[in-house]
């Protein structure tokens, strides 16, 4: 595939700036496009600041199981509420700490932190497979890229400006 294909099929899949990410896979043989695929479909798990919705839905799973896994979250959040928070902070809030994890646990496929001695030589990798399961490459330094595929483009930047 050339540059001008690759940059077509980046815009395709949403990517803002699609030629620099091209350019870079051609030119630096970074697997950009699988980089770029990973973190697009990990952003969608994050909650969309537009939709405040998940906020209920999590009160309500509280309401129906309410000694269940996460119920914690509903009960904060239902309490978050009566206490005067807004719907947009909540989300604000949510997503920051989702978007941080999301940010350590790509740094982490990069790099395991501290570890006894004995297990030092065991690592881990996020790998590119082709559709029969066989190893194309490895698919390095995602955390670098988290913030620039920011769906909102803002990098994670508060909405409106500070405050």
């Amino acid at each position: 595939m050339n540059q001008d294909e690759l940059t077509a099929l980046f815009k395709k899949v949403g990517a803002r700036k699609p030629e620099g990410w091209a350019r870079s896979q051609i030119e630096e043989g970074i697997p950009q496009l699988a980089r770029f695929l990973f973190l697009r479909q990990a952003w969608a798990q994050v909650v969309r600041e537009s939709d405040g919705k998940w906020i209920d839905a999590q009160i309500q799973n509280t309401d129906k199981r309410p000694d269940g896994p996460f119920a914690g979250t509903g009960l904060a959040l239902r309490k978050l509420r009566a206490r005067g928070a807004t719907d947009e902070e909540l989300t604000d809030l949510v997503r920051g700490m989702q978007v941080e994890l999301l940010f350590q646990f790509c740094y982490l496929l990069e790099d395991p932190g501290a570890v006894e001695p004995e297990v030092k030589d065991i690592a881990w990798a996020l790998v590119q497979v082709d559709n029969k399961g066989r190893l194309v490459g490895n698919i390095g330094g995602l955390h670098e890229s988290v913030l620039e595929t920011d769906p909102t483009g803002r990098e994670m930047r508060p909405r409106g400006g500070a405050g």
